[in-house]
């Protein structure tokens, strides 16, 4: 079902867990979405070092203008020394990321690393 283009995108879920952020969009990312996400990630890469991890589960679709949002969040965290994590479970977000023959491109995971997702109920419990 098309997203209302008259309703505003809103910045996706984010948290950090000792020095990693874990960023986590739904529903699309296309041209309309992909702008406030790219401006959040370019705040994010924009430390020493930055640690990022794009949990992608919950996107159903991606277009061109996402994979550019994503390609553009890699290159700003490498130049700054810093790592991007990419977690799918999706089998066509992975079609789209072999046609596009950026597979190897990015560091891919199928969940959460254990770190990150052990830390998810702690911090819910201290709120």
């Amino acid at each position: 079902m098309p997203q209302n283009p008259s309703r505003p995108v809103a910045e996706p879920p984010e948290r950090t867990v000792a020095a990693t952020t874990v960023v986590t969009p739904r529903g699309e990312l296309d041209l309309r979405t992909a702008p406030v996400l790219s401006r959040r990630l370019d705040t994010l890469a924009d430390r020493a070092f930055p640690d990022l991890v794009l949990d992608l589960r919950a996107v159903s679709f991606i277009d061109c203008s996402g994979l550019g949002v994503l390609c553009r969040a890699r290159n700003r965290v490498l130049a700054r020394g810093g790592r991007l994590r990419l977690i799918t479970d999706r089998p066509s977000f992975l079609r789209v990321l072999h046609h596009t023959r950026l597979t190897g491109v990015f560091e891919l995971l199928s969940r959460l690393p254990a770190e990150l997702d052990e830390a998810v109920p702690a911090a819910r419990a201290s709120r």
